[in-house]
């Protein structure tokens, strides 16, 4: 019963990406603006559905990060909006032509993006992401099928029927946005296994559903995995700019996977940096964990082990290492970075640009806080994911990055000679 369910909605959504490939762009943004309104008039009835998953949440005792994804609230409707009309804003990406060459025999050969076709989704916890991917998925001319998790089912289905019906009410094909309304963990196996129907399958959530999805899947994968970011004060940074940037790293939102995880520190300013910064985390209620020298510098902070620096806490827990030189630095992200963000603090330039060369992760800042990486915060209006592999796609996932290239080639009459 699943599986056709699943295939049916696959079959529909094949078609639907078919009309989709060739959408004006004027007809998705008008599709786009009545999903942004049919969302902000509906925010009691989305309101309502939260409401209730969040109290079947709480009575699952789920953790206080997982509870801060989940909720909805007018603030988050608000931006969930905005996201959908700033993505109606942006540039088409489809149709777009680069790279023309002629050739001797004066065959005109280049580039055309278009859309990938049917991509699923696979998710957990946040609402949000319902409404985000739908809208990314079209304006790029992919339809799109939302699997979202049994904690935020209410949530879902109330988001993704205002999407499908708004979508299919002003122009855009029947079965552009579907949504696979069932628990069971069965439906995410028949989804990965629809090779011929689905084109991109993305698991955004926990390591466990990234892991499972990418072990049996016979789709491509493209994945949003865990977030173990690290800041790093280099020697000779504004130590006041370092304290910001790290607070907020860590405590802005702790349960998301931009949240900075490790804080590092050049032994050189470590005495002058580490006492207040570590007093203001515990006075935000975070629990520091750090290496010995930490410990010696400021008494009460708990013994890192070697677990925490390779742990995604989501949550007031920071790890803290002493080191003795930015090539330590640099050593230690490579060895336990997760590959999603990655900061440097530092009045250097050399350093700075150095960092940026050398550190392998998808987002590489300095100066500032590893939670601006977020498609909302790059200016792509939404993103799907953030994906730390490097085929097709790094980072915060967009339109662009939805779309593929094929080579145009303009003639006019010309034949391979077979001598050649």
């Amino acid at each position: 019963m699943i599986a056709g369910m699943v295939r049916e909605l696959a079959t529909a959504a094949c078609v639907a990406a078919r009309g989709l490939a060739v959408a004006p762009s004027d007809l998705k943004n008008l599709a786009l603006a009545a999903m942004a309104d049919a969302l902000w008039s509906s925010r009691a009835e989305m309101l309502s559905a939260n409401a209730l998953d969040l109290a079947d949440a709480k009575s699952a005792r789920c953790a206080t990060a997982f509870l801060d994804r989940l909720a909805l609230d007018e603030s988050r409707i608000e931006k969930m909006v905005a996201g959908v009309r700033q993505v109606a804003g942006l540039p088409d990406p489809v149709g777009e032509i680069s790279g023309m060459w002629r050739r001797p025999n004066g065959l005109l050969i280049g580039r055309m993006r278009v859309p990938l076709g049917v991509i699923g989704i696979i998710y957990e916890a946040r609402p949000g992401v319902t409404a985000d991917t739908a809208a990314l998925c079209l304006k790029s001319g992919n339809a799109v099928i939302l699997k979202g998790g049994r904690e935020a089912i209410r949530s879902n289905r109330v988001i993704a029927s205002l999407l499908a019906e708004a979508a299919a009410a002003n122009g855009l094909p029947k079965g552009s946005v579907a949504f696979i309304d069932s628990v069971d963990r069965e439906a995410v196996t028949h989804l990965v296994g629809l090779t011929g129907l689905v084109d991109l399958i993305i698991p955004r959530g926990g390591e466990e559903l990234v892991r499972t999805v990418q072990r049996t899947s016979t789709i491509p994968v493209l994945a949003h995995e865990k977030g173990l970011c690290h800041t790093y004060v280099d020697e000779g940074a504004d130590l006041a700019m370092a304290e910001a940037v790290a607070f907020n790293a860590k405590v802005e939102r702790p349960g998301v996977c931009n949240a900075m995880e490790s804080l590092l520190v050049h032994e050189r300013v470590a005495s002058a940096f580490l006492p207040a910064m570590i007093q203001q985390l515990h006075e935000a209620g975070v629990e520091v964990r750090g290496c010995s020298r930490t410990q010696a510098l400021v008494p009460g902070v708990v013994a890192a082990n070697e677990t925490d620096w390779d742990t995604e806490y989501l949550d007031l827990i920071l790890s803290v290492k002493v080191v003795g030189s930015f090539e330590e630095a640099v050593a230690h992200i490579a060895e336990h970075g997760s590959g999603l963000a990655e900061a440097i603090v530092t009045a250097d330039h050399g350093r700075a640009m150095r960092f940026l060369r050398e550190v392998d992760a998808g987002a590489v800042f300095v100066n500032a806080s590893t939670r601006f990486t977020d498609g909302g915060e790059f200016g792509m209006g939404a993103e799907m994911g953030i994906s730390t592999q490097k085929l097709h796609a790094r980072g915060p996932v967009g339109l662009t990055e939805l779309t593929c290239q094929k080579f145009i080639v303009l003639g006019e009459g010309q034949v391979r000679d077979s001598n050649k």
